[in-house]
């Protein structure tokens, strides 16, 4: 079998199970296993791919079959230019969040002194780590309630040579955070499903999100209250 036919019955596999785009995530599976670029696939469609190498991509296919993320299959997502970890013990980020890390290390660059951010429900850290990165004089805090959470991101920040960048923090809210009350800037990707919708959402999301970072309450504002009401003192 060559990696352009293994692609054909991949996409084929897939379209059957109902993953929502077929095609790209054959590419995606097949560059993971080959550990080749996606644009190296066309490149290299002739060429021969090795029967185990074959029987990882069926066994990834078959997760997906049970509607598995893919990025949990393949155990990493990008974000903002580098690979962050991922698992079920935080929400998968979305492309869309890249839109709110920049907007937050846009803010804070240029600022003179000591200043000092809190991403508020770190999950995987990458909102704090991308702003590490991209704002290396900054003090960078992060928080969350799950300990799961916290050593993914702290894991994250380990591979990404990040570690002692960010300080975590661990605990359910603003009270968590032993003494350090005062930031220039306090980002946050919040819950906000209400919670009877959850069960109506994808099964990639219900099934493997864990359920602590989707749900926000009866109308899905509940984070957001405590926001409001907390984060101005």
């Amino acid at each position: 079998m060559t990696i352009g036919e293994a692609l054909r019955d991949l996409k084929r596999r897939l379209d059957l199970v109902g993953a929502p785009e077929p095609g790209p995530e054959a590419e995606w599976i097949a560059a993971h296993v080959l550990s080749l670029p996606r644009t190296m696939l066309v490149v290299r469609a002739g060429q021969a791919v090795d029967p185990p190498l074959w029987e990882a991509m069926l066994r990834f296919a078959e997760r997906r079959g049970r509607r598995e993320p893919l990025q949990h299959i393949l155990g990493s997502v990008p974000f903002c230019g580098v690979e962050i970890n991922v698992s079920p013990a935080a929400l998968v980020p979305r492309p869309e969040t890249e839109l709110l890390a920049e907007a937050a290390w846009t803010w804070l660059t240029g600022r003179s002194g000591e200043v000092s951010v809190l991403d508020f429900g770190t999950g995987s850290g990458c909102i704090a780590l991308a702003i590490a990165r991209e704002c290396p004089s900054v003090e960078v805090h992060a928080l969350d309630r799950s300990r799961l959470a916290l050593e993914l991101a702290r894991r994250n920040a380990r591979e990404l040579g990040l570690d002692g960048r960010v300080l975590f923090h661990e605990g359910d809210g603003f009270k968590a955070l032993a003494g350090k009350a005062c930031f220039d800037l306090i980002v946050s990707n919040p819950p906000y499903i209400p919670a009877e919708e959850i069960r109506m959402l994808m099964p990639e999301v219900r099934d493997y999100d864990p359920r602590i970072a989707l749900d926000g309450g009866p109308d899905g504002l509940a984070f957001y209250r405590q926001l409001a009401a907390e984060a101005p003192r």
